[in-house]
């Protein structure tokens, strides 16, 4: 007797096979499932939620076009991080290099788009106030890390990726990705420990 993600998995492994024969509504249920995942983790990587709407966008039309040379290897959702986190990572290097050479060029895009619009996850009523500044801490945090270890902190502590995962994500080998977690999460918790005990005086004075 088939299980939930026995039937999970064969209706997402139908989804790609029809994406492969160019049906954009079986790509459509794929965006539906991932969409807030990939969001996450280009929030993560960008700190800003228009940033990460566009390029969760760009990253599932890669997908779409890639898609053909996806073989199984891999599962699917590991594929599409790989594709997301490269786009991400693409698109610091990019700014990066901008800021450097002080260029004021825009954006370039490729041509076509996906006419469906990535949910804007950047608002929820329930949160507290302490909870958003709790997170805007942590982001500012994330931001300082260097790329290399910006990428393996989101993938395995955001978005709770496998090691193995994170190696073929970002094309490296066990010993790399741990090595990067371990100084990235220490490079994180310092800045947290600082700038945590700031927010929390400011929050006792408001007391």
């Amino acid at each position: 007797m088939l299980g939930v993600w026995d039937l999970d998995k064969g209706l997402e492994k139908n989804w790609i096979d029809r994406c492969k024969q160019g049906k954009y509504d079986a790509f459509e249920e794929l965006v539906k499932k991932y969409e807030k995942k990939i969001y996450n983790l280009a929030y993560g990587m960008t700190g800003s939620h228009e940033d990460a709407n566009d390029l969760a966008q760009e990253s599932f039309i890669r997908a779409f076009r890639s898609i053909g040379s996806y073989r199984g290897d891999a599962k699917f959702s590991t594929w599409l991080y790989r594709i997301a986190t490269n786009v991400c990572l693409d698109e610091l290097r990019r700014r990066k290099k901008q800021r450097l050479e002080s260029l004021d060029e825009p954006v370039q895009t490729e041509d076509g788009e996906i006419e469906k619009d990535i949910a804007d996850w950047s608002h929820d009523p329930e949160e507290s106030y302490e909870k958003k500044e709790i997170q805007k801490i942590v982001q500012k945090g994330i931001a300082k890390l260097p790329e290399e270890q910006k990428a393996v902190i989101i993938l395995r502590d955001m978005q709770e990726r496998s090691y193995d995962e994170i190696a073929y994500i970002l094309n490296l080998s066990l010993g790399t990705v741990k090595s990067r977690i371990n100084r990235g999460r220490k490079a994180l918790k310092s800045y947290l420990k600082k700038d945590g005990e700031l927010f929390l005086t400011k929050t006792r004075l408001m007391e």
